[in-house]
């Protein structure tokens, strides 16, 4: 499995932006970035094939961007004009073979997770 660590949470007012970071111990095909909050089950928010294809949940197009650094085997997150319904704890999730289109923001399909880091958006 890969061994991914988060970075870049933080608490902030609404309307501001933050941008997550993921390293991982390798470059793992299909890589998405999740969040969660207690009692709910996890949301997939955007995920990416190799570096060119992206998908994003509805409610967060137009809002967040995933990208990659392939040399710094590092995923990113960047998050704009932040609410605190965005407020969870963030993770981010490998999968060891890569997913179809239609997989990439379903937590099932993923079987690394990093530790999370918290979001916290006050009004």
């Amino acid at each position: 499995q890969v061994q991914l660590v988060e970075s870049g949470g933080s608490s902030v007012q609404a309307g501001g932006s933050l941008r997550l970071s993921c390293t991982a111990s390798g470059n793992p095909y299909s890589m998405g970035w999740f969040r969660q909050v207690p009692g709910k089950e996890r949301e997939g928010l955007a995920a990416m094939n190799g570096v060119h294809t992206t998908r994003y949940a509805d409610s967060m197009k137009g809002r967040f961007s995933i990208s990659r650094d392939v040399a710094k085997n590092t995923l990113y997150l960047q998050m704009n004009i932040l609410t605190p319904d965005d407020t969870a704890m963030y993770y981010c999730a490998a999968a060891s073979t890569p997913l179809s289109n239609s997989q990439l923001l379903s937590s099932y399909a993923y079987n690394s997770w990093g530790q999370g880091t918290q979001v916290t958006v006050s009004s």
